[in-house]
Formats: C-alpha cells, sequence, structure tokens
C-alpha cells in the first residue's frame, strides 16, 4: 500500500514538474516565435555574469525568460488598488490556475509499466471516469477570471471579467459536444482505454487515430480550447487595445505572473487532449509490444524501449500541438465580440449537434 501511494505521488510531481517547465518553455518560444514573424530579434540581451558574450556563445533570450523574468515579477511589488476586496484579489490567481493543473492528472502520458512487482499506468491518477473529471475541472476555472475582474474595483477588468465568464461558458459547450461524440464512438470515459482503442492500424499501414475517425470533433475541441484559453483570436476578456489588461489590469509582481503562467498551462492542456483523443496519446504508428509491424517486417524491441518511445511520441506530439497554437496567436486577428458569440453559438453549437447525431446514428447501426 505504502508502495503504490509513493508511486503515485511520484507521478503527480512528475507530471507537475513537466507541465510548469513547458509552460514557461512556451513563454520562451512564443517570445522568440513572434520576433521572428515579425522580423524582430526578441529577448537576447540577459546574460548569467555575461559568461555567454565572453565565450561567444548566442542568446536566445532563454535566460530573459526563464531567470530573469520570473525574479523580476516575483519581487515587485504586490499592489493591490483601493476599494479592492483583498482577500479575492489574493485568491483569484489561484483559482485559475489551481483547476487547469489538476486537469492534467487524468491525462496519460505512456503504457503500463512494472516497478518492483506492481504494475501501473503512467498517468498521475488512472480514473475510469477521467472525461467527466476533465470537463469539470475546466468548467471551474471561469471563477478565478471572474473573480480577478469583480475584485479588483476597476471597470475595464469587470469588464474583463464578465467577457472571460460568457466566453468560457459559450465554449464549453462546442467543447462539450466534441467531447461527447468521442465517447459515444469509443463507448469509455477512460483517457487511457481511449488512447489504447487508437492502437494498431487500418488495411495495414493507416494509424487508427481519433482524427480519421472524428475529424470534425477534432477541429470542434482545438477551436474551443483555444476560445477557453482566451488568447488571440479569441483574446476578448484581455483585449489591450479596449481593456488595457482586462480582468488582471489590476495585477502585478507574482500574481499577474500566476495568471501569465495559466494561460500556458491551458495551451499545453489543449494539446494534451487533442493528442489524447485524436493523435493516439502516447501511441507510435506501427509499434506494438514487441516492436514494429510494418507491410510484412518485423523489428523486435525489448517492452521498456516500446514504453519510452511512447512517452517521447505522446510530448513530440503535444509540444507541436502547442507550438501549432501560439502561431495562430501570432498570425490570426481578433474577433469582435459580436463575431466571438456568433462563431460560438452560431457555428461550433450547430455543427457540433449535427456531428454528435451522426456519430449517433452510425454507433447504432454498427451495433445492430
Amino acid at each position: 500500500m505504502l508502495i503504490e501511494l509513493a508511486i503515485a505521488a511520484i507521478r503527480a510531481i512528475v507530471m507537475l514538474l513537466l507541465v510548469l517547465n513547458l509552460s514557461a518553455i512556451l513563454l520562451w518560444f512564443e517570445r522568440k516565435g513572434s520576433a521572428l514573424i515579425q522580423d524582430r530579434i526578441g529577448a537576447n540581451r540577459a546574460s548569467v555574469l555575461g559568461l555567454g558574450s565572453r565565450l561567444g556563445l548566442p542568446n536566445f533570450g532563454l535566460v530573459n525568460t526563464l531567470l530573469a523574468d520570473p525574479i523580476k515579477m516575483f519581487t515587485k511589488e504586490d499592489f493591490v488598488p483601493d476599494g479592492a476586496d483583498h482577500f479575492l484579489h489574493g485568491l483569484a490567481p489561484f483559482l485559475a490556475l489551481f483547476p487547469v493543473l489538476v486537469a492534467f492528472a487524468v491525462v496519460p502520458i505512456g503504457d503500463s509499466v512494472t516497478i518492483a512487482g506492481h504494475s501501473f499506468d503512467l498517468v498521475p491518477a488512472n480514473l475510469n471516469d477521467g472525461v467527466l473529471y476533465i470537463l469539470a475541472a475546466i468548467g471551474i476555472g471561469v471563477y478565478g477570471t471572474a473573480l480577478g475582474g469583480w475584485a479588483s474595483n476597476n471597470r475595464w477588468a469587470l469588464l474583463g471579467g464578465i467577457r472571460a465568464s460568457a466566453q468560457m461558458i459559450s465554449y464549453e459547450i462546442a467543447m462539450g459536444l466534441a467531447i461527447v461524440a468521442l465517447i459515444a464512438t469509443y463507448g469509455t470515459l477512460s483517457l487511457q482505454t481511449i488512447v489504447r482503442e487508437q492502437g494498431g492500424v487500418w488495411f495495414g499501414l493507416l494509424p487508427r487515430w481519433g482524427i480519421f475517425i472524428q475529424p470534425v470533433a477534432c477541429l470542434l475541441l482545438l477551436t474551443a480550447g483555444m476560445a477557453e484559453s482566451k488568447r488571440v483570436p479569441f483574446d476578448l476578456p484581455e483585449s489591450e487595445s479596449e481593456l488595457i489588461a482586462g480582468y488582471y489590469t489590476e495585477y502585478s509582481g507574482g500574481k499577474q505572473a500566476v495568471f501569465m503562467l495559466t494561460d500556458f498551462a491551458e495551451v499545453a492542456l489543449v494539446a494534451m487532449l487533442v493528442t489524447t483523443f485524436f493523435f493516439g496519446g502516447w501511441q507510435v504508428p506501427w509499434l506494438y509490444r514487441d516492436g514494429f509491424h510494418l507491410a510484412g517486417a518485423f523489428v523486435a524491441l525489448p517492452y521498456w524501449a516500446v514504453v519510452v518511445m511512447g512517452v517521447i511520441s505522446f510530448w513530440i506530439k503535444t509540444v507541436f500541438f502547442c507550438c501549432l497554437q501560439i502561431l495562430i496567436r501570432w498570425t490570426l486577428p481578433r474577433f469582435r465580440y459580436d463575431q466571438l458569440m456568433r462563431f460560438g453559438w452560431k457555428l461550433l453549437v450547430p455543427v457540433g449537434l449535427l456531428n454528435l447525431v451522426a456519430t449517433a446514428i452510425v454507433v447504432v447501426l454498427a451495433g445492430s
């Protein structure tokens, strides 16, 4: 029992550290990526005691993003405006970040392994109803942004919080419809089972990934997930040109850093969900537990190598979709607010309903 608890704690800590470090790296990628897109150099000044310049090493802005800027933000004054609710003002960043972090607990990053006679899956909490857990965690994330806007005693922050609430509630419906269609397809609420169902191939070549079964649901989930993360072209709750910084206008220092970290953690969560539901998760095309099988050829591999390749495959796919979201963020213009609502309610929701009805018909006919 103690060994199982220790293994579960280690899995949770490792997952948390991976997510936090990935979020920091995504911030660096966004800064340098946006600089390249806009023909700028980007962050390239800070260094550790000038060692890089003395050795003639290039500065890619890693010290700025991963060391200098965090130290600067967390040592800044924690300013709370007059008339603000001090308790809720401090609680809001935590309420925004915590639901996102706990949502990662059910995301499988690899197949089952055996250590000291104990077999377990590479997922912090392998719940049979993990999909419902994800939806519940995402659903309560709106409280942090709404409270942050309301508790700041600032009209622009309040408007940003109201926009965030309306936007997140609206696009959760489209996301839920996409996930329900996926549940109807695979007949399970377990994320690990959904990943295992995507193993193998069709016609000896095509991977059995969810993208080939539910392409519409994939587009719905990716689009709605980007809207849930409140980033361009769905960044109406922040809208620098209209609302200064939206719901976190009156935040500074460490609290502002937590809100920024939440944004990138949400980007990572959306990428992991798209990877898990539609691109095989940790599955590698043509790779089985004993090795590669392709076109009659067979390459034997030890099982530990198969597991490691699966974990690497999962993170490569996740990083790809994280980068894709960042590139979209720096490519598309922002919606107007009426366009945002119309796009969610009059396009995504009807398409999600039609896709769900079509999925139900196919499932019933296939089972009869």
